[in-house]
């Protein structure tokens, strides 16, 4: 507890990232673990893009429970945790490979969201942007949201598989890392980029790196410290932040 306190209040630019771990803990399940959504249904088909073009209702049906459903999740104790922590200036941004909004529902408000979000949709033909709460009741209903202007498909501002993540998140991801003289992982296994990029980038740079995952990473070497329970490592930080 002392290394990792000592190790914050020496960090004068701290960012994190956060992965599915961090999610699991508010209920959600992961794609890829043991009991993952990759179970029940055909990755390759539910976030590719061409697939989505040839059957957008593929992808609604699916994702009806688990993405259309995310309001009744509440946020972790992890996910609170670094709302407080940028609250008191302490942590400058959230880099996420989560897809749930549950960082900005616990109020973390510089949230940078590697692979897009639902809570922006929008119409594949004239791009009208449409809110996530008015894509929710059609969803749920069964039917494949159409554009009111031109009633072409809406997808959701999700990246899929065959698209180009956003310049603009990208930029910003990479600004934070350049900047972090501590990056703390939580919850991610660093095997996907460009997510697993960034702390990779800030360790080459000098910076430290806590990892927090209850498996092991391939960064775990460049790692200043390494715990396996996200909730504990939670409550180390409540207890010397005091927040």
């Amino acid at each position: 507890m002392k290394k990792l306190k000592d190790i914050f209040e020496s960090s004068k630019h701290i960012a994190a990232l956060t992965g599915a771990g961090v999610s699991t803990l508010s209920g959600i399940r992961d794609f890829r673990g043991k009991n993952g959504l990759y179970k029940d249904f055909d990755a390759d088909k539910i976030f590719d893009l061409d697939y989505f073009l040839q059957n957008p209702q593929y992808y609604y049906e699916h994702t009806k429970d688990f993405i259309y459903g995310l309001e009744s999740f509440k946020p972790s104790i992890i996910h609170n945790l670094l709302a407080c922590l940028e609250n008191d200036g302490i942590i400058k941004a959230v880099l996420t490979q989560n897809i749930d909004m549950l960082h900005q529902k616990a109020g973390s408000k510089h949230v940078l969201e590697l692979h897009g979000s639902p809570a922006k949709h929008y119409c594949l033909n004239c791009k009208k942007e449409y809110a996530f709460k008015e894509i929710v009741p059609i969803v749920k209903s069964g039917k494949t949201p159409l554009c009111k202007d031109c009633g072409a498909v809406i997808k959701p501002d999700i990246i899929f598989f065959g698209e180009r993540l956003h310049e603009k998140t990208l930029a910003a991801a990479q600004e934070e890392t350049d900047k972090a003289d501590l990056m703390i992982v939580l919850g991610s296994s660093l095997v996907v980029n460009p997510a697993a990029y960034f702390p990779f980038e800030t360790a080459r740079k000098g910076g430290k790196l806590i990892i927090v995952n209850d498996q092991p990473t391939p960064l775990d070497n460049f790692a200043a410290l390494k715990f396996d329970d996200l909730e504990k490592f939670a409550e180390l930080v409540f207890q010397f932040a005091r927040l």
